[in-house]
Formats: C-alpha cells, sequence, structure tokens
C-alpha cells in the first residue's frame, strides 16, 4: 500500500482566494495524472466548496477556510471546512436549485454539481460552529482502470 501524501491550507475567506484554492489542490493531484475531465472535476468541487464557505458560511463576517488534502494510491480525499454560520437543514440545502441567497442570484446548483463529480461526499455542519464537507475521489489511473470496468 502506498504512503499517504498530504497537504494542508488556510486562508481567508474572500473570493480571490478560491483560485488559489482550486489551483493549489490541482496541482497537488498531478502526480496521480488525471484527465483533463477529472482535474476539471476536482477544481469545480473545489470552487463551488470554497465559494459556499465564503458566501453561505459566512456572507459579509471575516473568516478562515480549512483545507486539507490527502493521496493514498489513486483515492484523493479533500474537506473543506469553515467555522461560519453552519447548515441548519443539511437535506434541504442539498436539493437540487435550493438556495438560501435568491439575492445574490445563485442558481442553488453547487452541492448536485459536488455531488455527481465525487464517489463520496460527507457533510457535517452545526448552526453557529460551521460546516466541514469531505469528498473522496477515485482517480482512474490506467493501473486501476479494470477495477472500476464494468
Amino acid at each position: 500500500m502506498n504512503a499517504a501524501n498530504e497537504m494542508s491550507s488556510s486562508f481567508t475567506a474572500v473570493s480571490e482566494n478560491e483560485a488559489f484554492a482550486r489551483v493549489a489542490v490541482a496541482a497537488f493531484v498531478l502526480p496521480l495524472n488525471p484527465t483533463m475531465e477529472e482535474l476539471t472535476e476536482i477544481k469545480t468541487i473545489v470552487s463551488e466548496a470554497v465559494t459556499n464557505a465564503i458566501i453561505h458560511g459566512y456572507g459579509e463576517r471575516r473568516g478562515i477556510i480549512y483545507l486539507h488534502c490527502k493521496i493514498i494510491g489513486d483515492r484523493m480525499e479533500l474537506v473543506i471546512e469553515d467555522h461560519g454560520v453552519g447548515i441548519e437543514d443539511v437535506d434541504l440545502v442539498r436539493q437540487p436549485l435550493y438556495t438560501s441567497r435568491p439575492d445574490l442570484e445563485r442558481s442553488g446548483m453547487g452541492f448536485t454539481i459536488m455531488e455527481s463529480f465525487v464517489d463520496e461526499i460527507e457533510v457535517d455542519s452545526a448552526v453557529n460552529r460551521g460546516t466541514r464537507l469531505r469528498f473522496v475521489k477515485y482517480i482512474r489511473t490506467p493501473q486501476s482502470a479494470a477495477r472500476y470496468e464494468v
């Protein structure tokens, strides 16, 4: 079994840092040789999760977003966490087209998009304590491709 490779970062919850998070995770997973499609999916997951933390987790308040990425073999585990307002009803926010910020013309598709691009997703949230999203995505390397064939 391969040893884990890990990286962590924390940054201010401002929209300018969404690009930083996306590029940092994309660069970190490059040794797995992901396809362009997989890389785009990973960057989209990061963008959606970080944007949600900024807009919904902290809103107008300043805060910190915590990012942790781990690679074991062909498995990427990504955690994005904030200590913002939390989610009152996780099942509701996971419904397609739901948005708690219609004033910002949000599409309400963030969770739907993230779920479609990962193999596993966990949402842990508490009101006034924040939200922790954990994603697992397998990178379909040539060596592991046989495992996923139907």
